[in-house]
Formats: C-alpha cells, structure tokens, sequence
C-alpha cells in the first residue's frame, strides 16, 4: 500500500543533523528568533513552559517529545517571572557544547536534548506546508530513544554516519508525525490522511499521479458525493483536491528534474501530461520557469 506521508518525508530528503543538551535551573528565559530549518527536543528530567510563534503555550515535563517544522519564534522559560534573554538562533545554532540556562551551579530545574536538522530539497516549503506547525507528544518511549539514538550518533565520526543520521531522522519524523494523524489535528496531510475515506483519495493520488483523475473519481474512492468530498477535503487538508493533486505532481516533477536522470518528456508522462510542451506551460505557470531552466539551476 503507498504512504502518502513516507512519501512526503522521502523528498523532503532530512540531513545534517546536529545536536546538543540544554538546561535550565533558578531564574531563566530565552527568547529565538524565527529560525525556519526544523527542530526537535526531549524533556530528560523536570519541566519549563514553551510559547512557539502562533501556538498554545505548553508546559513541559519530563519524556516530552516536542517537533517543528519550520521553527518559528519562540520562548523557552522556567517558572518565576522573567525578561528572557533574546538569542539569535543561526548564531546559537552554529555554537558548540551544552547550553546551561540562568543559575550555573547546583542542580538543573529542567534538561533537554535537542537539535536541528535541514531539508535537502528545494521544494521543502510545499510539502512542510502539509504538516502541522508544531507537534507535541507525551511519553512515548520509542521516540525518547530515537532521540538518543541521533545524539550518540552525532557525537561520533564514524563510517556511514551520515547515512545513519538522515535514515534516524526519517524514522523521527514519521514516527512523531503519525502520532498526530488524527481526525481533530490541523488541516494538512495529517489530518487528511486520519480521516479514513479522504485517506482512500489521497493514496490513490499518491499511488498514480499521472493518471488523469477527475473529482468523480476521487469522491468515489471516497464514498462521498462529489460536493461532499470537495468540502471536506478541503476543510482537513487546506486545499482543495485538484490543487493538491497539481502540488504533488510538481513536487515528483521538481524531484526528478533535480536528479537529471530522465529527459523532460519522460517527466511531463511520470507526472500526467501528455506532451512535453503541455507539461512545460504547466510546470512554467506553476513555478515560474520552464523546466529546463529550473533542472539547470538546481543543478548549478
């Protein structure tokens, strides 16, 4: 059976991950700037509160599991009132060694792991757009040693690192991700796929993009009527199905024109066009460029 969501993760294509400890203890807060590559942690010990950009404030305990996306703004405090220190995040995440937070002797009020990765392609900004803004998971052991498993890992130069590196965050992501693929999450793929009929329409997408589906058939995969299956699709995905089915075949198209293994005739019928010149117009109208243009570049 396709995986919509093992799809997604695919071209996103995670890399180069780095890692540190984090703790805090007396009076402390710290304030990020938008960062924008994606960013995970994990509460080892105590608690803090965590107010991301846009999102619900949280409070933190232990076995905590915390992802974002894109990592927007946020503040990071203990629990006595404070200014928080205000910290540039591209030059905090270039620093080396664990960060202590306010008191520095004594026992910390709160230890973290945490760390950032990077996609590795140029189309991330579609596909992160499917998944939700911030994910918070409690007290789930497998991802508490997924977690661990990437520190021990980037903390030692060994053969195949990176490999291993990229294929523990792959599983990272999907395992945290899958956690929040329920009928109630924010709109995006997520949610779209916890419903169970728009996740029979999305497979089917997934499993043959070049064939030429129309909203009949798509709502029929659904057991919906076709209004029924638009508005709802909608509603839990944040576009409407046609949009996201020209949104998954430009984002294949990109990933194939990247690679250069393939002419663009080949691509135009991988992706459900009928000619070269047709796909052109469409890939051009949609990104900006025409296809040979975009393939040189990425290339460059």
């Amino acid at each position: 059976m396709v995986d919509p969501l093992s799809e997604v993760i695919g071209l996103l294509r995670p890399r180069a991950v780095f890692t540190k400890g984090i703790s805090g203890a007396g009076r402390w807060g710290v304030r990020y700037g938008n960062f924008g590559h994606p960013s995970f942690a994990i509460v080892i010990e105590g608690s803090c509160r965590l107010a991301v950009d846009g999102q619900q404030e949280l409070i933190l305990d232990a076995g905590d599991f915390v992802l974002l996306p894109t990592t927007p703004g946020f503040t990071m405090t203990g629990f006595e009132p404070v200014v928080p220190e205000v910290i540039n995040p591209h030059g905090a995440s270039t620093a080396t060694g664990d960060v202590r937070h306010g008191r520095k002797d004594g026992p910390p009020s709160v230890r973290i792991l945490g760390g950032y990765f990077v996609f590795d392609s140029a189309d991330s900004g579609l596909l992160v757009s499917l998944l939700p803004k911030q994910v918070h998971v409690r007290g789930v052991e497998r991802l508490s040693t997924l977690v661990k498993l990437l520190i021990d890992e980037a903390a030692l130069e060994r053969s195949g690192r990176e490999l291993v590196l990229s294929r523990l965050v792959e599983i990272l992501l999907v395992e945290a991700l899958r956690l929040t693929q329920t009928p109630d999450a924010a709109a995006g793929l997520l949610r779209g796929l916890g419903d169970a009929r728009l996740a029979e329409a999305i497979r089917q997408m997934h499993a043959d993009p070049a064939y030429p589906w129309t909203m009949a058939q798509l709502a029929k995969a659904a057991a919906l009527s076709r209004s029924a299956f638009f508005d709802r699709f909608t509603r839990h995905v944040g576009m409407p199905p046609m949009e996201y089915l020209l949104a998954w075949r430009m984002a294949l198209a990109k990933d194939l024109l990247r690679r250069r293994e393939i002419d663009i005739a080949e691509v135009a019928e991988r992706v459900g066009y009928g000619s070269a010149s047709t796909f052109s117009t469409a890939f051009s109208r949609y990104v900006g460029q025409p296809p040979g243009r975009y393939a040189r570049s990425s290339a460059s």
